[in-house]
């Protein structure tokens, strides 16, 4: 079953890339926008989907003088959004801010997942949401990646805080397992908070997540970044990647993203026009700061980038989160 959902994956993904030119004549241009925009965000209000949407939301609004709302629809992984997102009209006036979650690996997380990432959207826009450190507890005395291995290897047992089952945590903390013969077990929390007090406090051994939300254990001391995921971040940039130490899968160098979707069906000429406005919005100096709190390092993808990283990182991203185990819920 693996094996026939990743092939259809790659198939109907390609197809999906080719829907905003179907049926549209070179010549064509639609007038957009002339009335108010809504951006449905997939996540609670002051996450880093929110001020995202949010701030690339203000970016339009000041380039095309048409107000732009955004309204937080959380839950179920941002399957809430995406089925009030899909049934909008495909007409460049209603675009959904998700994560990766929601447009890959929840058709294999949710059971009778209620829309269908490659048919329902268009991905307009990639936006890589950073590099994520894996942090070695205080008591482990580890600093680099192997010094945490070594410690894992001795150690009678391991627990890694992950913020959620499936999440790319999971994957890392299976695939560190994997390539290194460990038995570190992964200790799923209801988001990052929690899981960064218990690391603190000495209750778990590492922890891998969030730049922005590890901060204050790094500042603390009470835990080292030993790796980041992909490649070296600005704001950590003595920390090399999990890469740069040898742990070469390519799961250590998948691409977490926020993303902006629209309609199936929404024009090719609208799909490039909001492409523009959010590759450029990604420069300005108000969402460069939003993405600098985040630890994020690069800005939004063109239409053609953003098809190309989908189609080349999908499959990945799949068959990890097949490779845990985990039954739908």
């Amino acid at each position: 079953m693996n094996a026939i959902s990743r092939r259809r994956f790659i198939g109907s993904a390609a197809a999906a890339s080719a829907i905003p030119l179907i049926g549209t004549s070179a010549h064509a241009q639609t007038d957009w926008p002339t009335k108010p925009i809504k951006i449905i965000a997939g996540y609670p209000a002051g996450g880093q989907t929110d001020l995202f949407a949010r701030t690339y939301g203000e970016y339009i609004r000041a380039e095309t003088g048409q107000n732009v709302t955004v309204e937080n629809k959380a839950g179920a992984s941002g399957s809430v959004a995406a089925v009030e997102a899909k049934r909008a009209a495909p007409d460049g006036y209603t675009l959904m801010f998700t994560i990766s979650t929601t447009m890959i690996m929840n058709r294999v997380l949710i059971k009778d997942i209620a829309y269908d990432a490659e048919k329902d959207f268009i991905l307009v826009s990639i936006m890589p949401a950073g590099s994520l450190p894996f942090v070695a507890s205080e008591k482990t005395g580890a600093k680099t990646l192997d010094e945490f291995v070594a410690y894992a290897k001795k150690a009678e047992k391991v627990n890694i805080g992950t913020y959620g089952a499936g999440s790319y945590a999971h994957m890392a903390v299976a695939e560190m397992n994997k390539q290194y013969g460990l038995k570190m077990e992964a200790v799923h929390y209801r988001g990052e908070a929690p899981m960064w007090t218990d690391l603190a406090g000495g209750f778990i051994d590492g922890a891998h997540g969030s730049y922005s939300a590890a901060l204050s254990v790094l500042q603390s001391g009470r835990g080292h970044a030993v790796a980041v995921s992909r490649k070296r971040m600005s704001t950590l940039p003595h920390v090399p990647s999990f890469k740069e130490q040898g742990a070469t899968s390519r799961i250590f160098q998948l691409t977490g993203f926020q993303c902006c979707a629209a309609p199936a069906g929404t024009p090719a000429d609208v799909i490039q026009k909001l492409s523009k406005l959010l590759v450029a919005g990604g420069k300005t100096e108000k969402v460069l700061k939003v993405m600098k709190s985040f630890g994020v390092d690069d800005t939004a993808m063109t239409f053609e980038e953003t098809q190309r990283l989908y189609k080349e990182e999908a499959p990945v991203w799949l068959e990890a989160v097949t490779s845990l185990g985990l039954a739908p819920s």
